[in-house]
């Protein structure tokens, strides 16, 4: 084996090495992207749930209009943060942005329960129950999605960061993604609670 082929011999494995960094890179980052494409879907499913909700107590809660708007305002700017952070899920700003939309919506809910719970014929309505249902389970399906978003960030990030595929990354522009954390106090940080 003359010297000219152990010289080729290096370059291919190094070359197949490097390729394989990359595309370890590159399905992990789709991976985080199709995460963030189930948080989206749940999203969604949650703030089209929101109008819903808000119709059926606005028949009872008629003095409660101010709350009433707030949660449909907040829906829809987070509404809105959803569909930018889906755009590229490694943007931190969007990240951080649809995570204080969304605790201004959980927020919002949240108030908007308690106030219900003084309306005896609202908490007895089947449609507002009915909502209240798919509105739980919606949260339940949410908090899994974010968790293997979250799972899938970290195992990106921990690729991403580690030699030599940081190299590879660094070269190629993988950038890190963001984690879905909550900003807010320890109560706001409670799942919201939607049973009466």
């Amino acid at each position: 084996m003359g010297p000219g082929l152990i010289f080729i011999l290096i370059v291919g494995a190094v070359l197949l090495w490097v390729i394989s960094l990359y595309n370890g890179l590159v399905s992990l980052r789709n991976r985080v992207k199709n995460q963030f494409a189930q948080i989206d879907v749940q999203y969604k499913r949650r703030y089209d749930l929101i109008p819903n909700l808000v119709e059926v107590a606005k028949g009872y809660m008629k003095h409660e209009r101010e709350t009433l708007e707030a949660v449909i305002a907040a829906r829809n700017i987070a509404s809105a943060a959803v569909g930018k952070a889906a755009a590229n899920p490694a943007d931190a700003a969007s990240v951080q942005q649809l995570v204080t939309a969304d605790a201004a919506v959980a927020g919002g809910l949240g108030r908007l329960f308690a106030l219900a719970e003084a309306y005896p014929d609202l908490k007895a309505n089947t449609n507002m129950l009915s909502l209240q249902e798919e509105l739980s389970s919606t949260e339940n399906k949410l908090s899994f999605a974010r968790q293997a978003y979250n799972d899938a960030v970290m195992a990106y990030n921990t690729r991403a960061e580690s030699f030599p595929a940081n190299l590879i990354a660094g070269v190629f522009g993988f950038g890190l993604s963001h984690m879905l954390e909550s900003t807010g106090s320890a109560q706001e940080r409670e799942p919201i609670k939607i049973k009466f």
